[in-house]
């Protein structure tokens, strides 16, 4: 036990400890060891690709199948908008609906094949037993002005599982810091001596803060890569809300050291501790559909994967040689660093010849989902400027066509919401007819297709609530009620909700094609901080648009208003749905009826439940702001305000 270790375990409370600079006292980064990441040329073709002789025939039926009905829907549609003439109006009306219903189509289809894979998948009686590993791993955890409790709860509880698994002496965890708010800086030292007063002197768990956050979390990864990078064959990445067991770190490196040509492993994380109401509602439906999902993107997929930005294992050569991004040209918001680096990353990784892939199988691996509807909404809007600049990547030379595919999906997630609006818009005027003219649709047309995309849409929901049935060993009367009643629920509270979320993304895309810069905001992952001010700012809009959409609508024609009623109703009561959805006394009382509850909160995960409980305690230690400042600007402190970096520190008691 070193002098800082003896020193902590004697500590009295947190507001005795002091900073002083002494030796010896371990290293806060291990010795450097240069890995070369060289920038991708984006207009010039490199790597060679290799393809998956039973891939062909499982995107035949996926886009195949996704175009043929495509292309009957619109020819429906195209006797529609016909009589009486096809205007310029019309064609457009007709382009998207194209879009859009191919854009249903499509998921649909994918879902379909996410059933039946897992349908068919025979689930094993027993684990496979703990696979025998070779390689040194490091865990990667940026954070960007985040709670430093929740993240030294997440570091610990994961170092604590690798070590009950007796592997932690092949993984180094990185904290690697891009925080610019100066008081959560200090308290990442004071949590991260903690860390390492607690594990003892051999955890290896390295802290490192950058002097500029350059291209921000693609940056701050990069930066990793070429310092450190060439000592450690693998690399998961985890996000300051993630969590990961021991067990599913290590067959995610057993897969990497089984396969000398994958580039990348993804995981498909479950949503854990949500307390809101809202967050109960994302929580549900990730677990009740999210596997299916995911399986059916990796039924297709197959080595053209994607990768989501966290909780997945990398080959640190692989991404160092193809990965390295450029700045796009032009001004922000489309130039410059590439915000969602994800898509991106795997897209030049499977171009340099790695495969991509998705497990679907293992679980233990876990994250958190925004608290509210306006926290999601704030996120989004950083997430949908990173995706409109894929506009700018998707045509890059030597992409697998597969590739483009992901990229101009992650474009769609967001531009979808204004081509709703519009093809509303266009519903609307031909419903009407134009000029005086007589109404040219055909109502019973009109309908089957409307049931045709709502049954497109609710079918996936119906086939992900057979598979967690089958997933039950004994689900018993009250459990399967359970299970469907919460499916209800989502289905109801989701669609009071899409309007919703639709005019914000809208308001997004439009920001962004605006030339307005989202900017680099740290997530607000902690519940109970919705105000009723601020849910009205937030949505006063929504409310006036619901209301003057259903008096204009009743005005016109009664039958328009009822089409209309589910759209407007969710909006006129946007702001005190919001703030119900954000409270989480009403997220616990779902949680004690036993409804939108997922097994992880049945039975909690040991490492979730071991951050909950560290988390509570972190939070107990955290000094004040004013006792931080005394600590890192006292005569004993070596903190550099200036240059933002810091010292070697030990810690005693005062």
């Amino acid at each position: 036990m070193d002098r800082v270790t003896r020193r902590l375990s004697r500590s009295t409370p947190a507001q005795a400890v002091t900073l002083e600079r002494t030796e010896p006292f371990p290293e806060s980064m291990p010795a450097e060891r240069p890995l070369d990441m060289p920038t991708q040329d984006l207009a010039t073709a490199t790597g060679r690709l290799g393809r998956l002789l039973d891939a062909r025939g499982r995107r035949l039926l996926v886009f195949g199948g996704t175009a043929g009905a495509t292309a009957v829907a619109g020819g429906v549609m195209v006797n529609l908008l016909s009589t009486g003439g096809f205007t310029v109006l019309d064609a457009c009306a007709l382009v998207l609906f194209l879009v859009l219903f191919g854009w249903t189509v499509f998921g649909f289809a994918s879902a379909t094949a996410g059933f039946l894979v897992q349908w068919r998948a025979t689930r094993p009686r027993r684990p496979d037993p703990q696979p025998v590993i070779l390689t040194r791993t490091a865990l990667l955890m940026p954070t960007y002005n985040e709670d430093p409790g929740r993240v030294m709860a997440a570091v610990q509880a994961i170092r604590e599982d690798l070590v009950r698994l007796g592997v932690s002496e092949l993984y180094d965890i990185f904290l690697l810091s891009d925080t610019r708010d100066e008081t959560t800086a200090r308290q990442e030292v004071v949590g991260m001596l903690r860390v390492r007063a607690r594990l003892g002197g051999d955890a290896r768990i390295f802290y490192r803060r950058r002097l500029q956050n350059t291209d921000r979390k693609a940056g701050n990864i990069a930066d990793w890569v070429r310092r450190f990078g060439g000592a450690y064959e693998a690399m998961i990445i985890l996000d300051a809300d993630s969590l990961m067991s021991a067990d599913t770190i290590v067959r995610l490196t057993a897969e990497m050291e089984a396969d000398p040509k994958l580039g990348l492993l993804q995981t498909a994380p479950a949503l854990v501790g949500a307390e809101t109401l809202f967050a109960r509602l994302q929580q549900f439906a990730a677990r009740t559909y999210g596997g299916m999902l995911a399986a059916g993107q990796d039924w297709w997929s197959g080595a053209e994967g994607n990768y989501w930005g966290h909780n997945a294992i990398i080959r640190v050569r692989a991404f160092a040689g193809c990965a390295g991004l450029p700045h796009l040209p032009g001004r922000r918001p489309f130039g410059g660093h590439i915000m969602s680096h994800d898509f991106v990353e795997a897209a030049l990784m499977r171009r340099g010849g790695w495969s991509i892939r998705l497990n679907t199988r293992l679980g233990g691996s876990y994250e958190e989902a925004p608290p509210t509807i306006v926290d999601m909404a704030r996120r989004d809007r950083r997430w949908c400027q990173g995706n409109l600049q894929h506009l700018g990547v998707v045509g890059a030379a030597g992409l697998h066509w597969v590739s483009r595919v992901h990229l101009v999906r992650g474009v769609l997630s967001y531009v979808t919401s204004p081509l709703w609006l519009l093809l509303v818009g266009f519903g609307a005027t031909a419903w009407l007819g134009q000029l005086g003219e007589p109404v040219r649709v055909h109502g019973d047309a009109a309908v089957s297709l409307f049931a045709v995309t709502l049954g497109l849409l609710l079918t996936p929901k119906v086939l992900a609530g057979l598979l967690a049935l089958r997933e039950r060993t004994a689900p018993g009367f009250t459990r399967t009620l359970g299970l469907w009643v919460g499916i209800g629920l989502e289905v109801v509270l989701s669609a009071l909700v899409a309007p919703v979320l639709m005019l914000m993304q809208s308001a997004a895309v439009f920001d962004v094609l605006l030339g307005r810069d989202s900017g680099w905001n740290a997530q607000q992952r902690d519940a109970g901080r919705l105000s009723r001010k601020e849910a009205w700012r937030s949505h006063r809009g929504h409310v006036v648009i619901g209301l003057a959409g259903a008096v204009i609508a009743w005005l016109l024609d009664p039958a328009i208003f009822w089409w209309t009623s589910p759209v407007s109703l969710g909006l006129f009561l946007s702001a005190p749905l919001s703030l119900l959805m954000a409270r989480t006394d009403v997220g616990h009382l779902f949680r004690r009826l036993d409804l939108l509850t997922t097994p992880e909160e049945r039975q909690v995960p040991p490492v979730v439940d071991r951050a909950l409980a560290l988390r509570a305690l972190y939070d107990q230690e955290q000094p004040s702001r004013l006792q931080i400042d005394r600590l890192m600007r006292g005569p004993t402190s070596v903190y550099q305000p200036e240059s933002r970096t810091f010292g070697l520190y030990t810690a005693q008691a005062a």
